[in-house]
């Protein structure tokens, strides 16, 4: 397994429809339990004062990672920065 830190921004048009906005954040909300509850989707944290967030994916690959996030309903509308993680050999289990 791999871990990665994963922060995306979300950057919603103005002019949306709102009904497609919230079809789609309802379809971001179930693929994103879906896979927290499969254990992919490890943690995930709420950047205050921002539509952003950070989080930690476990999974196999990087590019099961891609499959993941160009998964997401919102991944048109994101802003993604990744980062591999690595055990750190001070850390204390």
């Amino acid at each position: 397994m791999a871990l990665f830190h994963v922060r995306m921004d979300v950057h919603l048009p103005h002019d949306l429809d709102p009904q497609v906005r919230a079809e789609t954040l309802a379809r971001e909300k179930a693929y994103s339990q879906e896979l927290q509850r499969s254990g992919k989707w490890r943690e995930l944290w709420r950047i205050v004062g921002q539509y952003s967030n950070i989080s930690i994916f476990d999974v196999e690959s990087a590019d099961e990672l891609h499959e993941l996030l160009s998964g997401l309903p919102l991944f048109p509308f994101m802003d993604i920065e990744v980062m591999a993680l690595t055990r750190h050999p001070s850390r204390i289990d």
